[in-house]
């Protein structure tokens, strides 16, 4: 049995007020009812204002993923009635949404509107409502049927909080609810039943595929799927019927009649366009083309290391033109990404491009050894100080005259005859010893490599 998967994506907004009003846009507020006023609480004659911030926004989205603008657009009244809807209806958009049309990883986009967020229901002993998150800018995008299996499903959202970041839109923190992932799923292209609400990558992938087994048991036994909606139990690893599905009509849409038409015109539309920067597939190709690197998803995924990395090799760079060095720059290139990657995530602080492409240097050509690149790190993230004055005043400089290490040699030998003995007859794990007793006497300053070389050719 073959599944269909479609998508129903919705993301808040990161707009300093909200969709219709100018109460502040922070879904993450702890204080229940701050950011709330009689608009967004709909008290009786307040009228709303449209965000157009907020349109921006969603114009950048359909243009990332090659949507056509819809210039004449409006909004309407979908009516429906919660408790954390304060009016009885959401302003949202049906017939004309701003987007339409598009695609990303193969997988085609029907629409992508906006519409305002509803309340959110606390439940103890008592249950309340906040508003805090009542009309913020909410933007829904709609996939065709066109995804087979919870993977494509998972690999796609993914991608697209990635495109949302890189816009800076929203930062569509799943955990923290500013993205949260609706999926409809139907076999042979039978029933569809929709999951709400699933709010990580790892749920969308796992209550996809529980929803794929339990449909095909059902149908096995010759039973029918039920059109229903359905939400996720983290804790159980399964879905649960919550309530029949509700179709468009039920929802009684009609034009907002508050609020005017909006008209966008192709000059607003170019100059979104001219704002768009590089996009994740586009640098990701870019990169892999350019640099060569095996960490190119990292950078991808952390487009604040990514920039931090070009911008030092830019440094590198110069300082080659400049005759400054004098050395192949991909092997500085590969040291960079290598450094960036596995100790930054753990560093707290900031450094500059400049001091830190100086610090890959004098790691490449030996000045420093590697254990004390990663000491002269973490100290040019606390002080801020360059790398050459951390080096000199903590005594890292690494020794790589032969002359230097000749005595302290001598004497490693002298004292490791047992060492000396077993490397004579074959056992290569004693030169590493021997090795290792060099860096301790010398407080890891000793090149590793050129004291080896020296041992070895001495016995």
């Amino acid at each position: 049995m073959k599944p269909t998967i479609g998508l129903e994506i919705h993301v808040e907004l990161d707009t300093k007020t909200k969709m219709f009003c100018d109460s502040l846009n922070n879904s993450l507020e702890k204080e229940p009812n701050t950011n709330i006023c009689p608009i967004c609480t709909a008290q009786p004659g307040s009228m709303p204002v449209i965000n157009e911030k907020a349109i921006d926004f969603v114009i950048k989205a359909g243009l990332a993923l090659g949507c056509k603008i819809n210039k004449k657009t409006w909004f309407e009244r979908k009516s429906y009635f919660y408790p954390d809807l304060p009016k009885g209806y959401q302003i949202s958009q049906y017939e004309a949404p701003l987007c339409g049309g598009g695609e990303l990883k193969n997988i085609r986009i029907n629409r992508i509107h906006l519409e305002e967020d509803t309340g959110r229901l606390i439940h103890n002993k008592e249950s309340f409502v906040d508003f805090n998150r009542a009309g913020i800018p909410l933007m829904e995008l709609v996939t065709e049927p066109d995804i087979c299996s919870s993977i494509e499903a998972k690999n796609f959202a993914q991608e697209l909080q990635l495109i949302f970041r890189y816009l800076k839109i929203s930062n569509a923190d799943m955990e923290k609810g500013q993205m949260r992932v609706e999926a409809n799923i139907s076999l042979d292209m039978g029933t569809k039943v929709e999951i709400k609400n699933l709010n990580s990558f790892k749920a969308v992938e796992r209550a996809i595929e529980y929803e794929i087994k339990r449909q095909k048991e059902i149908l096995d036994s010759n039973k029918k799927v039920i059109h229903e909606t359905r939400g996720w139990d983290d804790k159980k690893q399964e879905t649960f019927s919550q309530r029949i599905k509700e179709t468009s009509e039920d929802y009684r849409y009609f034009p907002e009649p508050d609020l005017p038409i909006l008209n966008i015109s192709d000059k607003k539309i170019q100059e979104l366009r001219f704002e768009l920067p590089e996009l994740p597939e586009n640098r990701r190709k870019r990169f892999e083309k350019e640099y060569k690197i095996k960490d190119v998803e990292f950078f991808i995924n952390n487009p604040v290391f990514g920039d931090f990395f070009e911008n030092t090799i830019s440094e590198l760079k110069a300082w080659l033109e400049a005759g400054k060095i004098n050395t192949d720059i991909d092997p500085l290139i590969r040291l960079c990404a290598n450094y960036i990657s596995t100790e930054f995530p753990k560093l707290k602080g900031e450094i500059t491009p400049e001091n830190f492409a100086e610090l890959i240097y004098l790691t490449f050509i030996g000045d420093i050894s590697s254990s004390g690149a990663q000491q002269v790190l973490k100290e040019m993230f606390k002080t801020k100080k360059d790398p050459s004055q951390i080096i000199k005043q903590k005594n890292l400089k690494q020794m790589s005259d032969k002359g230097d290490l000749d005595k302290i040699i001598d004497k490693i030998i002298e004292n490791n005859k047992e060492a000396v003995d077993n490397f004579k007859k074959g056992k290569q794990g004693s030169l590493q010893f021997l090795i290792g007793q060099v860096m301790k006497e010398t407080k890891g300053a000793a090149n590793p490599k050129i004291a080896g070389e020296m041992i070895e050719k001495r016995l």
